[in-house]
């Protein structure tokens, strides 16, 4: 009598966090555990260490796809969980792992690759480039940009965030993205509450991120551009905006409060939230974030980018300084109270963990017994 053995999935990420700060970090952890929810102990998960690209042989490695953990030592232990744990799918969390998905597939023809694309790892590094010009950013673009490809052309199935990112994929690679799946959070609402919550006293719109050059970019545009025109204080949320504060602060108009242990209590504070955001790719997490507490968000197409079809429920969308500074002076009439249940639903229906883990069991079909 043959006997049957349960399909083994393996997930190749980045080094986990168990309190994870950004964006990304975030995504990564409820991805692995989204998987564990799904698989159990039919899981294994290989987690790589980046290193930085430094010196020539390190560069010749990193356009051979060698790049943010891949290397001979982690080539060999994915080959190894492959035929010691009978692995049939490979989930790699990252398109900058192409490199990894090559290998396998060269190696293991018939192990299925689902690669998550958090963006379009190109386009946010051009991003970069452009704020940045030296050789090494130069070089981490073109990294990224043969991993990518690699992603695109060895794996099975493609996963985004967004129908602009696949679109992107096909421009760049020739490649659409098989499956979409929208950015999902974990849920940080610590208390149940409801419209009648109460907030400050001093209403106080919101900016959360850390720094990178999207966010230093656009919060400065608004600062300069905006802030000086409206009526309520801005303050400023994130990781490293703490050594930015004589650049950016403005007397009774705009404060910057930096790192924080806990952002659910400024959130659960502020009026609304803006997110002047011009530059980037895959989704924006502080949308979600603000949806997540029932906040209105008040920011450019690019934060709202792959959140389109609920934008015009979640907040306004703004182009220019004059769109700032109008929609800032209706918020009281768009902002109906402290805690929008409304927002609140959207959040659970599409960006929450139990819609990612339906999503996502439906884009892996499930565990099935192979005989």
């Amino acid at each position: 009598m043959t006997s049957c053995r349960a399909v083994t999935v393996m997930l190749l990420t980045n080094q986990l966090h168990a309190s994870p700060s950004g964006g990304r970090e975030m995504l990564c952890k409820l991805n692995h555990d989204v998987l564990m929810d799904i698989y159990g102990d039919r899981l294994t998960v290989l987690e790589l260490t980046k290193s930085p690209i430094r010196g020539l042989k390190s560069v010749i490695s990193a356009f051979k796809g060698h790049i943010d953990g891949i290397n001979a030592e982690s080539i060999d232990a994915v080959f190894r969980d492959i035929l010691s744990k009978n692995v049939e799918k490979i989930f790699v969390d990252g398109s900058n792992f192409g490199g990894m998905a090559n290998v396998i597939k060269m190696r293991f023809p018939k192990v299925q690759v689902y690669t998550f694309f958090h963006n379009v790892e190109v386009r946010f590094f051009l991003g970069s480039l452009r704020q940045n010009k030296t050789i090494h950013a130069l070089a981490v673009t073109i990294a990224n940009y043969l991993a990518e490809r690699k992603s695109v052309r060895y794996s099975d199935e493609i996963i985004c965030l967004s129908e602009r990112d696949s679109q992107l994929l096909q421009k760049l690679y020739g490649r659409a993205a098989t499956h979409v799946s929208p950015m999902a959070l974990q849920d940080k609402l610590p208390v149940v509450i409801n419209s009648t919550t109460e907030v400050a006293s001093d209403k106080f719109a919101l900016f959360v991120g850390g720094v990178f050059y999207a966010n230093q970019v656009g919060i400065t545009w608004f600062v300069k551009q905006v802030a000086p025109r409206i009526g309520i204080k801005v303050c400023i949320v994130g990781k490293g905006f703490e050594k930015l504060r004589n650049e950016l602060e403005l007397e009774g108009k705009v404060e910057v409060v930096g790192a924080v242990d806990s952002l659910s209590e400024w959130y659960l504070k502020s009026h609304f939230v803006i997110a002047p955001i011009f530059d980037g790719s895959g989704m924006k997490t502080k949308v979600a974030e603000a949806l997540m507490f029932g906040k209105k968000v008040i920011g450019t197409p690019e934060a709202f980018s792959g959140y389109e079809a609920i934008a015009d429920k979640a907040g306004r969308v703004c182009v220019t300084a004059d769109d700032f500074v109008a929609a800032i002076e209706a918020a009281d009439c768009m902002v109906l109270a402290p805690y929008d249940e409304d927002l609140r639903f959207i959040y659970e229906n599409i960006y929450s963990f139990s819609a990612a883990r339906s999503r996502m069991a439906g884009i892996l079909s499930t565990v099935k017994r192979v005989c």
